[in-house]
């Protein structure tokens, strides 16, 4: 049993692996939150109104310093950047949007008090090209105790190249009450995702070389480079129901305000907690002309006439727990929570075309021996956990998770996650250092076992994979730099081979990294670099780019003594790598076979300006400003090219009553 997200428990430590998410039970004016799966506590997170780099995440080159997408904002992509890939999701489909989705890890809580609208707006490109992006935080209170708040999120983009157009939209509802005695908290996602697939452009030349296949032309209009795919599209869609009660155990005590007021607290000792979580997903693929299929993929299983593609997942999980809180007591030092969940998840797949001509019929690929898959299928799990956590205290902080798969599919999986985080005095400031482990033997999803659709079909009985992992960083905050290594084995991993199918590795694969990320300030001027060196002991079955670089430099000042400005140029750069590829039917990245086409190697340099005034942040961007300056091989994969240069801009307003 594979996956991250709050619905799925075994993605259930994802917040609480990072060290720097301090745990908390309290919340301020301003503050905002997310929680931890599957019991609900608080994980301090911020309300986005951030004016450094608003304008980087506008570009999809620039999601991670070494991201691979297709090539549009909001299409599908992977962190190349290996220790931030999240793990994978039980349904696959959604790795790949991960970015763009809503989740359970970033869905927020907030305590505002004032009522506050939070409005962004960015687009970009011509008429053929263009791209708009409309983001709505509204949040509000009650009263201290009870707070509403709802997004709305709509992303479309035409793309730069045909057959390239994007369209998500998604929306979400969070509710809280957080009283002396009951708390309750719960938030509703729906989303909607509909993307062209391309299957990438026919000849790489058009890039690289135009004049060669267009007669000595060397400007070419890149909506008219040819694709693979005119008539293929992807749709995701999905919800999430998250809802936690807890009711806290304890007494009253008095309060001496002043030498003559006094005021009754209540002091919680423990907590019971009862959590429900009820999740959806829908992938479906559609190509509806036949001859290029049949070009672009070597199997049809189902159909000769087309692909009408449809899988589907409903997730249910209930948790009952227990907690002990930390501090109740001066000798009460740690916190201590314990819980049983169960889950069950349904799988529906098309598993037949109907009416099947049966001279269509007798042309289709013959299904490989051996092979079945049910078009509607059900897994269970019983699991048991617990944390053990110190989250107060200025000199050192830990945790510890565990959890065991008791019955049921996921019977004999466990995951257990470790941290420390201490500060060493030194002068007036403190230098933090904080380390973590990991350790998981967990089953693989059930799509990655069974599945079936017109071109890809396969019946796998794939082992656990084990994964070991220890890391740490080191912040020094007077330089502003923090140092980052870790090293991780993984036993058993599956990936996509070179035909698009989900193969498991036998034998182990060790990744190591480092990273540092370092500010420079010289008066007005800035200069902020990100180093990323990692190395995977096996390239063939997990390609990474060594080395990434992100290097920021910029001014930033107060102009009309109001304005604040960051004006800059930044370049995010990779070196050459044997790269991955992109499967339209399955929404999977996968290795090459023989002769892989290597990418990289390549800078990409915008030219931008950020600026502030009072509540109101706006951004102008020239993105790819270098293109064919040094090279022309700007690709994220083989026949996938970069967006080429164009102008962005974006508004962000806070409207806070």
């Amino acid at each position: 049993m594979g996956g991250r997200n709050g619905g799925d428990l075994s993605r259930s430590f994802k917040n609480q692996e990072a060290t720097t998410q301090v745990k908390t039970d309290s919340v301020r004016e301003g503050s905002a939150w997310t929680l931890t799966f599957p019991l609900g506590d608080h994980i301090e997170s911020k309300i986005d109104t951030f004016t450094y780099n608003y304008q980087r995440y506008s570009v999809p080159a620039l999601q991670s310093d070494a991201y691979v997408t297709t090539g549009n904002l909001g299409s599908e992509g992977i962190n190349m950047i290996f220790f931030e890939r999240p793990q994978r999701y039980t349904f696959f489909f959604r790795d790949a949007l991960d970015r763009w989705l809503p989740s359970f890890s970033n869905q927020k809580f907030y305590n505002v008090y004032v009522p506050s609208t939070i409005l962004q707006y960015g687009f970009a490109g011509s008429k053929e090209t263009h791209q708009d992006l409309l983001n709505v935080d509204l949040m509000g209170n009650v009263n201290r105790r009870i707070g509403i708040a709802g997004k709305v999120k709509y992303l479309h983009s035409k793309g730069a190249y045909e057959n390239q157009a994007v369209k998500n939209f998604s929306w979400g509802l969070s509710f809280y009450y957080l009283g002396d005695r009951y708390e309750g908290q719960a938030f509703y996602n729906n989303y909607y995702s509909v993307l062209k697939e391309n299957g990438g452009i026919t000849n790489d030349l058009y890039i690289t070389d135009p004049a060669q296949v267009q007669a000595g032309v060397t400007s070419v209009n890149t909506k008219s480079i040819p694709t693979w795919l005119n008539f293929a599209q992807t749709k995701m869609t999905g919800d999430e129901f998250y809802m936690t009660h807890a009711y806290k155990m304890g007494y009253w005590k008095t309060v001496e305000v002043n030498d003559t007021l006094t005021r009754e607290e209540y002091v919680p000792l423990a907590k019971a907690i009862y959590s429900f979580d009820w999740q959806h997903n829908r992938h479906g693929f559609k190509n509806t002309n036949a001859n290029e299929g049949d070009a672009y993929w070597e199997n049809r299983y189902l159909s000769n006439s087309g692909t009408l593609d449809n899988t589907y997942i409903n997730m249910m999980t209930n948790t009952v727990g227990l907690e002990l809180i930390e501090g109740f007591r001066k000798w009460v030092k740690f916190g201590l929570s314990a819980y049983i969940s169960y889950q069950i998840q349904k799988y529906k797949q098309t598993t037949f075309y109907t009416p099947i001509d049966p001279d269509i019929a007798e042309s289709l690929t013959p299904l490989p021996s051996n092979t079945y898959v049910p078009d509607v299928d059900t897994q269970h799990f019983l699991w048991v956990g617990g944390r053990f956590q110190k989250d107060k205290g200025k000199i050192l902080r830990y945790a510890a998770d565990v959890k065991f798969g008791l019955i049921g599919d996921g019977a004999g999986d466990i995951d257990l996650n470790g941290s420390v985080a201490t500060k060493i005095p030194i002068k007036r400031d403190s230098i933090k250092i904080e380390a973590e482990g990991h350790f998981s033997n967990l089953s693989q999803p059930y799509l990655l076992q069974k599945y079936i659709s017109n071109h890809f079909i396969w019946s796998n009985d794939f082992g656990k994979t084990r994964r070991y992992k220890v890391g740490g960083n080191l912040h020094i905050p007077w330089t502003k730099t923090t140092f980052s290594v870790g090293l991780e084995n993984l036993q058993n991993y599956v990936y996509f081979n070179s035909a698009s199918l989900p193969q498991q590795y036998g034998g182990n694969v060790q990744v190591f990294s480092a990273s540092l990320y370092q500010e420079l300030k010289f008066g007005i001027l800035h200069w902020n670099n990100s180093i990323n060196y990692q190395k995977s002991s096996n390239s063939d079955i997990l390609p990474l780019p060594e080395l990434a670089v992100y290097s920021n430099l910029f001014l930033k000042f107060i102009a009309f003594k109001v304005l604040k400005v960051q004006f800059g140029v930044d370049c995010d750069y990779y070196t050459s790598y044997k790269s991955l590829t992109y499967q339209p039917a399955t929404m999977s990245f996968h290795v090459q076979g023989e002769n892989p086409i290597k990418v990289g190697n390549y800078p990409l340099i915008n030219v931008y300006v950020n600026a502030r005034l009072y509540k109101t942040r706006f951004y102008i961007q020239y993105s790819h400003l270098n293109q064919g300056w040094f090279s022309s091989n700007y690709f994220f994969m083989p026949h996938y090219p970069m967006n080429p240069r164009r102008l962005e801009m974006g508004l962000s307003i806070d409207f806070t009553n």
